[in-house]
């Protein structure tokens, strides 16, 4: 045995063959065992070892802190995984140690690309057409039917019936509503987010167009996203519910897109109503049709008087289209006329469709047309010709019997299989006016021929938004639409990926051709050629042509297209601009922000649950402000997180994907409370004056309030500080009485380039070095901006302000001038003029509709005067058992007010809207301290104010009140109270 081990005690012997001597061992060779294991008399590495003595066993001599008895983990899954070692178990019993893939479901999918009417190579290569391409936003009110209106083109176009009539109840709905995919929006039934679809549509000729359209909100709460799609498109198909008329969004709708100079056209929808829910006859529906055209009429005649005329919407003109998409229908005057032309032949439809509207009557005896009924039995020709044929139609599939009804349809060349006649009386008759009507060609030939081509359109989008000149070789590239130029896209709308980790960019292809893997530059909204700092390089990664529930990828979109971008959205909060990395001697501009219609007034703060959360809420945070376009978020000195929103639904839908979509944790949520705003009712009792930390300058100005109606020209960009001054000196003197001076010295506005203050010049040269005062313009127009920004008050943006410099000494060494003594300088000269202006607070207001039955209206006023609203008009609408009442509510008053107002009147059919309507001054001395605030009491109407400034102040942890002896000079305070113009503070 002793030949078996050598003189150090290793087993030399031979290896023995049996399995059971080998069974404590053999798996040990399959371990792959660290190399650098070094021999202790020589260093020899086992690698060399084992080259050498392959064969036999090793005698190499391996210390015991040398041995490895186990592989490493790294050994064990490869040097690519990344492991981790820890000494304790830190991971609860209730986690995984591998969580299983989340997968987040908010979205309705298609699996797969849906089977289609046409061939989509046939979709794309009309992307190369401009002229067959019409770019349309579908806008209104909330339920008026522009999602139904989608759904009856998908229908047309999808081959998607099958599924349909497999599918009963909530089921059905389902592959209904097919632009509304988000879970919130099939919870709610009511559309929140934009959704894009790209379909061809066949004309009455036949002829093929492609229709990109976007699908809008009706809820007031989500107009910022009607004002993001009509950036993109060329004209406007404005839907109408034919019993409610123009409510509150659509008149808003309206204003913006005659104010933008973008083509509207009408359609009336929900035209079964008058049937058979009014049981209104022929001609009481005729008056209630023209109501509706007359009311979009005057308000276009009320918001631009002078191009009334040629932007007037008439059903013979062609572009008001009268739809029910309940039955899947939709006719304009030229198509109806056309279908009187197929079956009768010899009629031209252009000139049969001109006399159906107005006016006109018809002589069944002498077959004629007078502009006056010359018999009892002459009816107007809308009504005989269009009218009755259609109630005909609903009578017949309503009350007959099979029997009866077969003949009737017969001689319409409609035929129905035996099986149908069964059904009910509702899905025949949706049945027969499928058939009746065909598909939808009317609708096509109106934007065909109402709203213009991406080639026409173009103009009219470099005219308004381009901030660049439109002589450069983009400019007219843009302006052809020319697919070859360079690539220039206008985003102004995120939509959220399926895992809600990155966002999609949409936009509108206006030069050039988007395609996969381009690099480009996406110029932000705060890019100029003075500062370049909002840019970033990005490559666009997947290009697609969006669907709403599926995206079609391809390999290229061309100009006049709108288009889905993936890989470019990281630094796009807002809209954005998409160029080349560079340009051919030329500079790169922006397309210019979105123009939104409305502001957002309402304020929550939000924090997390868990505090160690909080870098995931700032992310969600960061997600939630691309995905809604007018949402601000911001944080307070305090320490809060804000976030500003349009109304209680708005807010509601941003918690929700904040909680559960993008940030997947819990947050805890104040009370809802408003934005303010100061501004003075005065002018500056005295001249106010600052001095500088170096005792070398001084600052004097004065305070006092606006003309009226000026604020809301800066804010609308009716007038702009980054003009000529001569401009903007001219448009002072034409609409608001300024002499050329005053005018002319004009400094800026505040806190922006849009900001409702202004600062002017109203130095004397023969008292003021003007020389030496510009090399501090520039300081004193940044302590400017500070103070509009943050007023005194209780830090809210001032407002309806102009600041007067009256007198600036100055330094005459430049060190002694510089931007940190003049600027908090300049601020603090803002803050004492204010204060001594008699400085008031100012709050939102909403404008209240209330559209329900006659019987509610009465408590619409009681709950209004308790929440300090009143009524501004009320009456019946035309042609209905509804009552609208229209009035005034102050934001930080109106939460709940909607199921306030249902409670008391015990009825949920009422239709309620807010939308912010105007600035309004507090009642009330915000600074009277013999106002005196008690706990949990209702403030007087004079202590409002007061009461705001207090309570505000203490949530932002600012002291409990203001002084105007924290902003004025010691000794001209002192000097103020000697004189009485100060009173004891």
């Amino acid at each position: 045995m002793d030949d078996l081990y050598d003189e150090f005690g290793n087993f030399i012997g031979e290896e023995a063959e049996s399995e059971e001597a080998s069974e404590a061992g053999g798996d040990a060779g399959d371990y792959v065992y660290d190399d650098d294991v070094s021999d202790a008399a020589g260093g020899v590495t086992g690698q060399e070892l084992m080259e050498i003595d392959a064969e036999g066993p090793s005698n190499a001599v391996v210390l015991h802190e040398d041995k490895q008895y186990y592989p490493t983990a790294q050994q064990v899954y490869g040097e690519e995984v990344e492991t981790r070692v820890e000494e304790e178990d830190a991971q609860p019993l209730t986690q995984p140690i591998i969580a299983p893939v989340e997968q987040k479901k908010f979205n309705i999918e298609e699996t797969d690309l849906p089977p289609v009417f046409y061939d989509r190579e046939f979709m794309t290569d009309l992307m190369n057409f401009p002229e067959q391409i019409r770019n349309i936003a579908f806008a209104g009110h909330l339920h008026h039917g522009k999602t139904a209106f989608a759904d009856m083109l998908v229908l047309e176009t999808h081959d998607i019936t099958d599924r349909l009539e497999r599918r009963v109840g909530k089921k059905r709905d389902e592959q209904l509503r097919y632009t509304d995919i988000h879970i919130t929006e099939r919870d709610r039934g009511l559309s929140v987010k934009a959704a894009p679809m790209s379909l061809v549509l066949q004309s009455s000729k036949g002829k093929s167009h492609l229709v990109n359209f976007i699908d809008t909100p009706g809820h007031v709460n989500f107009v910022d996203e009607v004002a993001a799609s009509l950036r993109l498109v060329d004209g406007v198909c404005l839907v109408v519910d034919v019993i409610e008329g123009v409510q509150v969004n659509t008149e808003q709708i309206i204003k913006h897109a005659v104010l933008e100079d973008i083509p509207l056209t009408l359609i009336i929808n929900k035209m079964d109503r008058l049937i058979l829910e009014l049981s209104l006859p022929p001609k009481d529906a005729y008056f209630k049709l023209k109501h509706v055209v007359e009311e979009v009429n005057s308000i276009i005649a009320d918001t631009v008087p002078a191009t009334a005329a040629s932007k007037r919407i008439s059903p013979e003109k062609g572009n008001v289209l009268f739809a029910c998409t309940g039955m899947g229908w939709c006719f304009t005057l030229p198509s109806f006329a056309k279908m009187y032309t197929d079956t009768y032949g010899d009629i031209d439809p252009d000139e049969f469709a001109k006399r159906l509207w107005g006016d006109v009557y018809f002589n069944p005896k002498k077959r004629n047309f007078t502009r006056k009924p010359t018999e009892e039995r002459s009816a107007r020709s809308f009504v005989h010709f269009v009218l009755e044929p259609i109630y005909k139609i609903f009578t017949h599939s309503i009350s007959d019997s099979p029997q009866k009804l077969r003949p009737v349809l017969a001689s319409l060349g409609i035929e129905l299989k035996p099986s149908q006649y069964k059904l009910d009386a509702r899905d025949i008759l949706k049945l027969v006016c499928e058939r009746f009507f065909g598909p939808s060609t009317g609708f096509v030939d109106m934007i065909v021929r109402h709203i213009p081509s991406p080639v026409e359109g173009a103009g009219r989008m470099l005219d308004r938004y381009y901030t660049g000149p439109i002589d450069t070789k983009v400019a007219w590239s843009i302006a052809s639409c020319d697919q070859d130029g360079a690539l220039v896209v206008h985003v102004t709308k995120l939509f959220s990926t399926t895992d809600a980790k990155s966002f999609y960019s949409f936009g509108r292809v206006l030069s050039g051709t988007a395609r996969p893997g381009m690099q480009v530059r996406v110029l932000g909204e705060g890019y100029s050629l003075d500062d370049e700092e909002d840019m970033a390089m990005a490559t666009v990664s997947e290009v697609y042509i969006a669907e709403t529930r599926y995206n079609i990828p391809t390999d290229g979109v061309p100009a006049g297209n709108l288009v889905l971008l993936s890989g470019v959205d990281n630094s796009i909060v807002k809209s954005a601009t998409i160029v080349p990395p560079k340009l051919e001697d030329e500079d790169a501009y922006i397309f210019r922000p979105v123009t939104h219609f409305t502001e957002s007034v309402l304020k929550i703060a939000v924090e997390p649950v868990i505090p160690s959360e909080l870098p995931k809420m700032l992310d969600g945070l960061r997600k939630v402000n691309k995905s809604y376009p007018l949402i601000k978020t911001k944080v307070e000195e305090s320490g809060e997180h804000i976030v500003l929103g349009t109304g209680e639904l708005y807010m509601d839908c941003v918690l929700h994907d904040l909680r559960r979509l993008y940030a997947d944790m819990d947050i805890k949520v104040s009370d809802p409370v408003t934005r303010f705003c100061e501004t003075v009712v005065e002018t500056s009792q005295t001249k106010c004056y600052a001095i500088t930390p170096n005792k070398k300058n001084k600052i004097t100005m004065i305070a006092e309030q606006l003309e009226k109606g000026i604020s809301t020209d800066i804010e609308s960009g009716k007038v702009k500080i980054r003009d000529p001054i001569r401009k903007t000196a001219k448009y002072f003197e034409e609409h608001h009485g300024w002499d050329k001076l005053a005018a002319r010295s004009i400094w800026a506005f505040g806190p922006e380039d849009n900001g409702p203050n202004i600062l002017q010049d109203d130095t004397l040269p023969t008292e003021v070095d003007k020389k030496l005062l510009g090399t501090v313009k520039e300081s004193i127009r940044q302590g400017f901006s500070w103070a509009t920004r943050e007023g005194p008050l209780c830090e809210e943006p001032i407002r309806n302000t102009k600041f007067r410099v009256t007198d600036v000494l100055l330094a005459g060494e430049a060190i002694a001038r510089g931007g940190g003594q003049i600027i908090p300088t300049s601020r603090r000269a803002c803050y004492s003029s204010f204060l001594m202006a008699s400085p008031r607070l100012m709050e939102p207001l909403y404008a209240v509709s209330v559209l329900g039955p006659e019987a509610s209206h009465t408590e619409v006023y009681n709950v209004l005067a308790r929440r300090r609203g009143h009524v501004l008009s009320d009456g019946p609408v035309a042609g209905t058992p509804l009552y609208r009442v229209d009035g005034l509510l102050p934001v930080i008053d109106s939460f709940g007010f909607e199921t306030d107002l249902r409670i008391r009147t015990k009825d949920s059919s009422s239709m309620v809207s807010l939308v912010f309507d105007s600035w309004s001054i507090v009642p009330g001395d915000p600074l009277d301290r013999e106002q005196i605030i008690r706990p949990l009491q209702q403030a007087s109407v004079q202590a409002t104010a007061r009461d705001f400034v207090l309570k505000t102040r203490r949530r932002k942890g600012l002291s409990e009140d203001v002084s105007v002896r924290t902003f004025l000079e010691p000794e001209f305070y002192q000097s103020l109270l000697g004189s009485g113009l100060l009173g004891e503070v």
